[in-house]
């Protein structure tokens, strides 16, 4: 059923809970990049990066996803010093402003620790916390963490698409040791987040199989956030994916397609640069399970011959 995807709740670094239920959470991209795929160098400034913040807010974003380092297939690494002042006083002068959820996307266990004393809630690292070092900042807030799955680094990434075992299968058993080894660690598992990695260190056929088995995730038993808002598969879909094809901006459309699909998988959060078209999405999602559930209710009713003659 749309949206049934069970119920999870998560412990807040600032105090109280997160709660996931039917309805997927939306999460807004804020790149703090000059060379992000779709939106590097819009938000050049905190003031313009706090404004656009709040105007998903308005939106309906339940999180603002903040990130000063793009990892778009190909990407540099950007130094600690350089993301630090990317982020940081975007978090700082969000957090004034709104108590909408942060969290922030970095592969760095340094940027997340200043984030989160900025004021962040939520890690979102696309190589899964690898690094040793997320071990005592994971300790000591406890905060939800996002798990992705990726080969590589983002420079190597697309080198590493071959799954003898199957794309699903091979992300699964990934993300499963990827949560054994932290909560080995002491980090609990109730605070974990799963993610496929849509487009990272996959070709466009097995980011389509992704999404049409994402289900299969849920035998993690973790939320699952789907990120496929305007990337290059989508581009292959609509026949834009050379230099002189449409802009990422005009992938929205497509993208809403995707996530209606993934929120029929049992999707828990959905990454998006278009918030608007997203809420849209997730209200006739949500009408569409709640008349669902009306249905089945009235067919228990009338089945136990309680309809009337």
């Amino acid at each position: 059923m749309i949206g049934e995807s069970g119920g999870f709740e998560l412990e807040l670094p600032r105090g109280g809970s997160w709660k996931l239920g039917s309805r997927p959470a939306l999460m807004g991209i804020l790149n703090c990049t000059p060379d992000s795929f779709s939106d590097g160098g819009r938000y050049d400034c905190a003031e313009a990066a706090v404004h656009a913040a709040c105007g998903m807010v308005e939106n309906g974003a339940d999180i603002v996803d903040v990130g000063g380092e793009s990892t778009r297939p190909g990407a540099d690494p950007v130094s600690v010093d350089e993301q630090l002042n990317r982020v940081i006083p975007v978090i700082r002068d969000l957090r004034l402003r709104s108590d909408v959820l942060v969290s922030i996307d970095t592969r760095d266990p340094r940027v997340g620790r200043a984030a989160l004393e900025a004021g962040a809630d939520i890690i979102n690292d696309v190589s899964a916390c690898d690094d040793p070092g997320w071990v005592p900042v994971l300790t000591e807030h406890r905060c939800p963490v996002i798990l992705m799955h990726m080969r590589g680094t983002p420079a190597s990434m697309q080198e590493n698409t071959n799954y003898p075992a199957g794309v699903l299968n091979e992300i699964c058993e990934f993300l499963e040791n990827r949560i054994e080894s932290l909560a080995a660690a002491g980090i609990s598992r109730e605070r974990m987040i799963v993610d496929p990695g849509i487009g990272f260190a996959k070709e466009a056929g097995q980011n389509m199989e992704i999404l049409a088995g994402l289900r299969q995730l849920s035998s993690l038993g973790r939320p699952v956030l789907f990120g496929a808002s305007r990337k290059f598969f989508l581009g292959n879909i609509l026949d834009d994916a050379s230099d002189r094809g449409r802009d990422p901006t005009e992938r929205d459309i497509a993208t809403v397609a995707a996530n209606m699909a993934a929120v029929l998988q049992g999707a828990s959060i959905l990454r998006v640069h278009n918030v608007p078209y997203t809420r849209d999405l997730l209200d006739v999602a949500e009408a569409m399970r709640l008349a669902a559930k009306q249905g089945l209710a009235l067919d228990a009713l009338q089945g136990s011959g309680g309809g009337g003659a």
